[in-house]
């Protein structure tokens, strides 16, 4: 398990897309992106160390997930949650494009009660958005092949919802 240094510039997201986030946030631009991971968080405590498999059989209750260390300094954690609106559809339970399952399900996972606090202030400008706002629990990183996926599979599969909408 890891769980990062610094928790409080920490952000996981249900997975959004990691190339929509890196290619508006470049790290080699310094926009204030530091690291990103593909992970799975949200689950039973009974599924410690989840694998895609067992996450996408529904039995962890896991999401996919997206976590984000930024420069607070650089880019706000509103600003990240407003480009997470953004850049996926908010107004679908349990899915994104054709992915369905509570694994799709649109999350914002807080570690402090401050990120909570602009979580549902940002998410309150908002229009039917089914986001769900909950406390971060244990945080498991997803298979080598699931990091940079796209970087890696450049003609991967791309969710159709994973862009900018506004």
């Amino acid at each position: 398990m890891s769980t990062g240094a610094a928790r409080c510039n920490t952000l996981p997201l249900v997975l959004t897309g990691l190339h929509i986030f890196l290619k508006h946030f470049p790290p080699s631009q310094d926009k204030g992106i530091l690291k990103t991971s593909v992970g799975y968080t949200g689950g039973k405590e009974s599924s410690a160390n989840p694998d895609y498999r067992t996450v996408c059989s529904g039995a962890t209750d896991h999401a996919e997930a997206l976590r984000i260390e930024f420069d607070e300094a650089k880019v706000g954690y509103a600003d990240l949650v407003e480009f997470f609106y953004r850049s996926h559809d908010p107004t679908t339970v349990n899915r994104q494009g054709g992915d369905t399952g509570t694994q799709y399900r649109s999350a914002i996972f807080t570690y402090t009660p401050e990120q909570a606090d602009i979580a549902r202030r940002v998410t309150e400008e908002g229009k039917k958005i089914v986001t769900e706002i909950t406390e971060a629990g244990p945080w498991w990183d997803a298979e080598e092949y699931h990091q940079l996926y796209l970087e890696k599979n450049p003609t991967g599969y791309q969710c159709p919802t994973h862009r900018l909408h506004w």
